[in-house]
């Protein structure tokens, strides 16, 4: 049997990117993408790809639908990310493709029969473990710094290069980090977010100055102080880091580790004379992770999470001293009979707070199993074969709401 030869035959086509990086890694590569260099986009299509997007040729495979983009080069011709003008002809080289890569780690390429193409020293800095710039066009797109950032919270152990972070925080300074619209730093905050390590990413950007730009209701929370028998780490930047790498750690989805960023936003606005004290930052961080999650577009369930956390994970913490009916309150106002799942997703965040502490890390945090069993118990009251037989009865709809809360209080006493 014979097979139709490949439409790739005879281009110049070569791996590119985060499949080469992750194959030198070591780790398992699902996704390819390619460069072709050589050709036009009438050659393309002769040979059987479709073109998608239309700001630059990129190509699919017909049979793989893997992407084949044509060599290119960028130039800057305004501020922000989209000032580029893309120049895609035959004369463009690998090299000069692959100098346009934000990281030396990422503009690395591997011929069909896997030799290596490294014309900026990428492996030689994945062996060392470094996050450092191709060039100096690196500061025309401030989306760089995001990407950057978010890699060192997928590589823990890297440490970005002096002369990369110099560069970084020449970009903050002239503005570019301005031009960043909210959908671009929600998607790269969202992937940072998901990373093993996020505190990284947060450090990273604020060692450039760039989180004091983007996300200036985070950057203020470091150097504010809390009550050291609660939490020995004190500074409470620092414990915001640790909920999040124990966020990572628990393996959350992107709601909950959201929720934990913006927990503790309301810590910030303390006045000092009021330090190490909060009283009424669950308020304040509500407000906050409102407009926060507006301004960021995120997506409802984040912004909901979010602002639920704010409000009730001092609550939940102290939920082990509640009675029945406190106990039911709180499960009422989290919306936790209609919403089982969300509720579970606050007590997690609850135990990356409690857990994202200095020495408390490997506790156990009896409050959510104990409140998962109270709302599995509240939810379990056969409270619809009440509610009909005290309609039958005539009773009012006040009357049959105060017999059903009654019977879900009696459930949890038992």
């Amino acid at each position: 049997m014979t097979h139709a030869p490949d439409p790739a035959d005879g281009l110049q086509a070569y791996i590119v990117g985060g499949a080469v990086r992750d194959a030198l890694l070591g780790i398992d590569v699902h996704d390819r993408d390619w460069v072709v260099v050589g050709a036009t986009p009438q050659q393309m299509l002769q040979a059987g790809f479709r073109q998608v997007g239309a700001d630059f040729p990129v190509f699919l495979h017909p049979r793989t639908h893997e992407e084949y983009a044509l060599a290119r080069t960028e130039r800057k011709t305004a501020p922000g990310y989209r000032g580029f003008v893309v120049h895609a002809d035959p004369s463009v080289t690998l090299a000069q493709d692959l100098s346009r890569r934000d990281l030396t780690i990422n503009a690395m390429a591997t011929h069909a029969d896997g030799t290596l193409v490294d014309p900026f020293g990428g492996a030689a800095d994945l062996r060392a473990g470094v996050l450092r710039h191709v060039s100096d066009a690196f500061v025309e797109d401030p989306v760089r710094i995001l990407r950057l950032a978010r890699f060192a919270a997928r590589y823990a152990n890297f440490r970005v290069a002096p002369e990369t972070l110099a560069l970084m925080r020449a970009m903050v300074q002239a503005g570019e980090v301005d031009a960043l619209v909210p959908e671009r730093v929600w998607q790269e905050l969202a992937r940072g977010l998901m990373e093993p390590a996020p505190s990284r990413m947060f450090g990273v950007l604020r060692d450039c100055g760039a989180l004091r730009v983007l996300l200036p209701e985070v950057d203020r929370l470091w150097g504010v102080p809390q009550r050291a028998e609660h939490h020995p780490e004190v500074d409470t930047g620092v414990h915001l880091m640790m909920v999040l790498d124990m966020a990572a750690r628990l393996h959350a989805p992107l709601s909950v580790r959201y929720a934990c960023l913006c927990h503790d936003l309301g810590k910030a606005t303390t006045p000092p004379d009021q330090w190490p004290r909060h009283i009424g930052h669950e308020q304040r961080s509500v407000a906050l992770a409102r407009a926060l999650g507006q301004r960021l577009k995120a997506p409802s369930d984040c912004r909901e999470l979010a602002e639920l956390t704010a409000r009730e994970h001092g609550h939940v913490h102290a939920s082990g001293s509640l009675d029945a009916a406190a106990q039911l309150r709180l499960l009422e106002r989290c919306d936790a009979l209609r919403r089982p799942a969300r509720f579970a997703d606050l007590l997690l965040a609850c135990e990356c707070d409690a857990r994202g502490r200095l020495g408390f890390e490997d506790r156990d945090y009896a409050q959510r199993p104990q409140l998962l069993r109270a709302l599995a118990r509240a939810r379990g009251a056969d409270t619809h074969a009440l509610a009909e037989r005290l309609a039958a009865q005539g009773r009012s709809g006040t009357q049959i709401g105060e017999a059903i809360r009654a019977l879900r209080v009696a459930a949890l006493r038992a």
